[in-house]
């Protein structure tokens, strides 16, 4: 089955990458993935792949239906939306769009979940149950994921398997990460209330600028004396507004900011710890607040039987020394996590880094990918899925 696979893929690698680029050079925002999604979904029709549109808004799903007797799904998910950055690569197929640019490589994503669907619907008859495609919209706002769950999506997946380009590796390998693979993120709003006044008197006044910046300092400080040192926690407060003119005491502002943790038990104390920092300090200088914690998501746990498979899957196709077991999470978040809540999974890192030549960073405006990661990505997918219905 391997060699039918690769052999598949690499007769229409040329496709592939040209699908790719296509998808690179028209990027849309999150929720507004409207020509991509049109795309995605007349090429999956193209080759006779029963295709759903409009789920989750602006998502399609695409379903390979077995004649299997087992009913469960195998799920592989995908993202397609882009980032609000204005393109500096100067490639010939840079984005057309101005101010937006497929900068988190959800181009590649989209391009490895068609290209795994149009293998295995090739290679249908050697499958012993069904796989569903989910090609996701809004994964940078944290969004897209809960609005598929809510189109139903996940009824009756029993499993399902994610992808993420990984500039840090070079093309040709993959990264497997046991356990916790991203933080949980949520986001804070914080209003600070002062009187305002003349900027010769501040002994008259409560100065909101002032106090909101003795609760940044003390958030900061509190997190290195007041947390586990063991249990990472991130808070960056990355914007604060707030003032009139330059002699006058601000009686207003507001701040907000990202909070990203790796344990649960962490994550669940953090509003409470939070508020009680901006309290106290707000009842030192006698100022007022009002805080507004938004959870966001949690973090992507990979399952641990999933992902043997995965990495026994990898192994076989690409040998031992492409294999990259990762021993530290990330901070960054996935909204992947969302499926979690609904079946177990795993999401594993392609590695697109070139290996002569600077790899630029995601979400960088010169982030490129080496494109023969595409042809592992596909691989690798279309592979582990089969194994999975093997065991």
């Amino acid at each position: 089955m391997l060699s039918q696979i690769k052999n598949l893929v690499r007769d229409l690698l040329p496709r592939f990458v040209e699908i790719r680029r296509h998808l690179h050079s028209y990027p849309e925002l999150s929720g507004k993935e409207h020509q991509t999604a049109a795309y995605v979904a007349n090429i999956l029709s193209s080759y006779d792949i029963p295709v759903e549109k409009f789920i989750g808004k602006t998502g399609v799903v695409g379903h390979l239906i077995n004649d299997s007797e087992k009913t469960s799904v195998l799920a592989i998910r995908t993202d397609m939306d882009a980032l609000p950055i204005e393109e500096k690569t100067k490639l010939n197929f840079s984005s057309y769009n101005p101010g937006i640019m497929h900068a988190c490589g959800h181009d590649v994503h989209t391009t490895v979940g068609i290209g795994t669907a149009i293998i295995l619907s090739m290679l249908k008859k050697e499958l012993r149950g069904h796989v569903r495609f989910l090609f996701q919209p809004a994964e940078e706002i944290a969004q897209g994921a809960k609005w598929m769950v809510r189109d139903g999506v996940m009824n009756n997946v029993d499993a399902i398997i994610g992808v993420h380009v990984f500039p840090s590796l070079p093309a040709g390998s993959i990264g497997i990460k046991y356990g916790t693979l991203t933080a949980a993120v949520d986001d804070i709003e914080v209003f600070i209330k002062g009187e305002s006044g003349h900027g010769a008197r501040p002994h008259e006044a409560v100065d909101a600028i002032w106090i909101a910046s003795q609760i940044i300092t003390t958030l900061q400080q509190a997190i290195s004396r007041t947390q586990n040192p063991l249990h990472p926690l991130v808070l960056t407060i990355g914007q604060i507004a707030g003032g009139h003119a330059p002699n006058i005491i601000a009686d207003r502002v507001k701040m907000t900011g990202t909070i990203r943790s790796l344990h649960p038990e962490t994550r669940a104390q953090l509003p409470k710890w939070i508020e009680t920092i901006i309290a106290n300090v707000c009842k030192a200088h006698n100022a007022k607040y009002e805080i507004d914690y938004r959870w966001g998501v949690a973090s992507v746990q990979n399952d641990t039987y999933l992902t043997s498979i995965l990495e026994e899957a990898s192994r076989e196709a690409w040998g031992n020394d492409s294999i990259k077991i990762l021993s530290e999470p990330s901070l960054g978040s996935e909204d992947f996590s969302s499926y979690l809540q609904y079946s177990r999974g795993t999401m594993f890192r392609l590695g697109t880094g070139y290996s002569n030549k600077i790899n630029h960073p995601l979400h960088h405006p010169l982030f490129d990918i080496d494109e023969s990661a595409i042809a592992v990505g596909i691989t690798t997918l279309a592979y582990t899925a089969y194994k999975y219905w093997e065991k």
